[in-house]
């Protein structure tokens, strides 16, 4: 009798750590939209490209915790646009190397483009971000001598606003539904990991 009762409370003493480094984790995630010196600020985003992964470091623009959702902008003529197109199904990879917390999500995409989400967030777009959007080059497109992809005019000011709106018709707002998130937290004596799909259902899994 005394072993069962041990057994449930330190399950239940486990579900709650894992609860709590959960919550912990979605602070962080709303810190990092405005906060640069948050690690969780950028994100490794990775798409598949004719079977093989294709992996880049984005910005993190927003995040919602109902349903489980982290968001980010891209250029429309990009290489993960075209991916995203063909196979919806992609990754997104945080990493704190201070406090030594990984988190893993399998998400599904969303593309926002010329609708209403898109114009929103556009409108509230800072100019120095508008102008990575007037390049005249489709980013990764091959070059015959170096060019920063902005208008060179803007290299060390920014673009006036009426200007700026040329840089919609390449603005894209992507949405990434989480499937699954995989939380890994490393300790020297023993790490511990857990995954969830809802965001209430939380389970160990072997680190």
């Amino acid at each position: 009798m005394l072993r069962v009762i041990s057994e449930h409370f330190l399950y239940r003493e486990g579900i709650m750590k894992i609860k709590n480094i959960y919550n912990r984790e979605l602070e962080f995630l709303k810190d990092a939209i405005k906060n640069g010196k948050n690690p969780y600020h950028t994100f490794a985003f990775t798409t598949i490209k004719n079977r093989y992964p294709e992996s880049r470091t984005v910005v993190l623009r927003g995040f919602k915790l109902n349903p489980l959702t982290i968001f980010f902008n891209a250029d429309c003529r990009s290489s993960k646009i075209l991916e995203l197109k063909a196979n919806k199904y992609c990754s997104a990879l945080f990493y704190n190397q201070e406090r030594r917390v990984q988190l893993r999500f399998k998400c599904e995409a969303l593309l926002h483009y010329q609708n209403n989400i898109s114009a929103k967030v556009w409108s509230n777009t800072a100019l120095q971000s508008r102008k990575c959007y007037m390049g005249p080059y489709n980013p990764s497109e091959a070059l015959d001598e170096w060019h920063p992809n902005i208008p060179l005019e803007y290299l060390k000011t920014d673009p006036e606003r009426e200007h700026s709106e040329q840089g919609y018709a390449n603005f894209v707002h992507i949405e990434l539904k989480i499937i699954e998130l995989d939380v890994l937290e490393l300790h020297h004596d023993g790490h511990i990991r857990f995954i969830t799909k809802n965001g209430k259902d939380l389970h160990y899994i072997a680190p």
